[in-house]
């Protein structure tokens, strides 16, 4: 392989484009080759990418060579089928953007899926910097994870192309779409498996007046979801999408025997008012029962990373780590059957909140073990 990380991209729209931004920043790659059908987005693209070749599809752009990596941005339920074409053709590393698959009769192809490279699925909120202090001390501060809340307050569903992210059958739902990163979380931070799903959510503001080709959007925009865990753990996602006035847009508490962890996150720096001056600082505080008295740290982020992006500097250092892992200095850290989980977890969720009912989680082990030479 050669000393520059060569990708190839697969979807250029909003969050590819957050993408080659950040590749741009990374020492030695360049993206080589890209798919991006919509002409606005591909212009867009070039202008981020000069030098990069335009292909008409994936079967193109996997012909180009030198290519080292891949990084899928497209739609949600383009994911799977792309996922599984690229197996055929030739299986390269990785980087997989959520959710890994939208639609729940889709899971037993995960369950099937051989892939001979490794996938990395992309869950940018694990490496904001505020959570990634949060997850190191969270132990030190709480004495062990029982309780978990996260909350996220912010803005509706952002215009994307199509608008495929208006609609369930496209997106997979605002509960696999937008949570399974937080399903992710409660996983990773509390070391332990769901048993049980427990939610209330609906459409209560965004979008109600909207048409698209006649069609009435149906995403959720509000919710609460609670997991317990095999631990014994319980977790909470509490979930707003009218509510981009808050300070903080992504707030997550840990408490245990012997104190609490909270990882305070702003929302896109480019969102926030100028009149207000100053967009808040990170924060990550550490709250023990004895001695009382919390300890408040600032987590600032690079403001390059933050012009780089809507995920306060982690789609940069999530890049970092897959290039370690396509240099094959590095392992996985976000593997197939994590991205499978949470997506589970998600379809969980939204069954109970369609059924009223808490909804059971097995073990997805078939999952466990066709993934265990692809990771």
């Amino acid at each position: 392989m050669s000393k520059v990380i060569h990708y190839g991209i697969v979807g250029c729209g909003m969050m590819g484009q957050e993408h080659l931004r950040n590749i741009a920043l990374l020492p030695d790659a360049r993206v080589a080759a890209i798919v991006e059908p919509d002409a606005e987005q591909a212009a867009l693209a070039a202008a981020m990418a000069p030098g990069a070749q335009f292909c008409n599809d994936i079967e193109a752009l996997l012909a180009v060579e030198p290519l080292d990596c891949l990084l899928v941005a497209s739609p949600n339920h383009m994911h799977l089928q792309q996922l599984e074409q690229i197996g055929r053709i030739r299986p390269l590393p990785m980087l997989m953007e959520k959710p890994l698959y939208s639609d729940e009769a889709q899971a037993a192809r995960i369950a099937s899926l051989g892939y001979a490279a490794p996938i990395w699925v992309a869950m940018e909120y694990r490496y904001m910097p505020p959570i990634q202090a949060l997850i190191d001390q969270v132990d030190a501060a709480t004495g062990g994870p029982l309780m978990l809340t996260i909350r996220e307050h912010r803005f509706p569903f952002l215009e994307k192309v199509g608008n495929w992210n208006r609609f369930n059958e496209t997106s997979g739902g605002t509960l696999v779409e937008k949570c399974c990163h937080f399903f992710d979380l409660m996983r990773l931070i509390l070391r332990s498996e769901p048993v049980r799903v427990m939610a209330s959510a609906g459409q209560s503001v965004n979008f109600r007046d909207d048409r698209i080709e006649g069609r009435q959007p149906d995403v959720w925009d509000n919710g609460y979801v609670i997991v317990d865990f095999e631990s014994g753990a319980r977790a909470m996602l509490e979930l707003c999408m009218f509510a981009e006035g808050s300070r903080y847009q992504e707030e997550i508490s840990v408490t245990g025997p012997n104190g609490k962890i909270e990882a305070l996150v702003p929302g896109p720096t480019r969102f926030w008012p100028a009149h207000l001056g100053a967009p808040p600082v990170p924060q990550v505080i550490v709250s023990p029962r004895s001695p009382k008295g919390p300890q408040i740290v600032d987590i600032p982020v690079d403001p390059t990373l933050l012009d780089a992006g809507d995920h306060n500097g982690s789609t940069f250092y999530q890049h970092d780590r897959f290039r370690r892992v396509v240099m094959g200095e590095g392992a996985v850290e976000v593997t197939l059957d994590d991205g499978a989980r949470a997506v589970a977890m998600g379809h969980a969720a939204q069954r109970s909140a369609m059924t009223g009912e808490a909804v059971e989680i097995p073990a997805p082990e078939s999952v466990l073990r066709s993934v265990a030479g692809a990771v």
